[in-house]
């Protein structure tokens, strides 16, 4: 008697933990998507003052129409990528570096870079921008802890037997991952 109530104790203990683990994997997977909404609604806001800026610039520069061409064709190019976070941020990547190229163009203009107008825009460029590395880093955290619960015994018994898997982190840019290397200081 007092075996079979061990057993059954140890059967609800198991159930039980397969319970709270299936649900702790349903909530990740659920924060990763919210995570991945919270990228995606800095990114259109990224998007949709980027035709704004090139309007502006254009009013003083004219005939710098490969820049202007270059910019529209990232924007429209990471718009219309809905894939993974790693090819989300290939497209990502490209339209940063060719805003660089943009704000570049805009160091050829004084009168352009006094404009109210496009410090405006410049400045609320800055912001999303730090809003999206924001919204990355909560994505990130997430994709993290999912991860590990899904390669941690025993919530990896769970994971496989209900098949929830890994996610992919949206990663930095290679120059930014340049950026992260000691710098070298030389006296010479």
């Amino acid at each position: 008697m007092i075996a079979l109530s061990i057993i059954i104790g140890l059967i609800a203990v198991v159930i039980l933990y397969i319970i709270v683990a299936y649900n702790g994997f349903v909530t990740l997977r659920e924060k990763i998507n919210e995570a991945w909404s919270g990228i995606e609604v800095q990114m259109k806001l990224r998007y949709n003052l980027i035709p704004n800026l090139v309007e502006t610039v254009k009013g003083y520069a004219k005939h710098e129409a490969g820049t202007f061409e270059a910019v529209t064709r990232a924007r429209n190019d990471a718009m219309s990528n809905h894939g993974s976070p790693a090819e989300q941020a290939q497209s990502e990547n490209m339209l940063s570096g060719v805003l660089k190229s943009l704000f570049a163009l805009a160091e050829d203009y004084p009168e352009l870079k006094a404009n109210e107008n496009f410090q405006s825009l410049q400045d609320q460029l800055a912001d999303v921008e730090d809003k999206i590395q924001s919204a990355r880093r909560y994505y990130n955290g997430v994709v993290r802890d999912n991860n590990i619960k899904v390669d941690q015994f025993p919530s990896n018994l769970v994971a496989t037997a209900f098949h929830f898997v890994k996610a992919e982190f949206f990663e930095l840019a290679e120059d930014e991952q340049a950026a992260r290397k000691p710098v070298d200081v030389s006296f010479d």
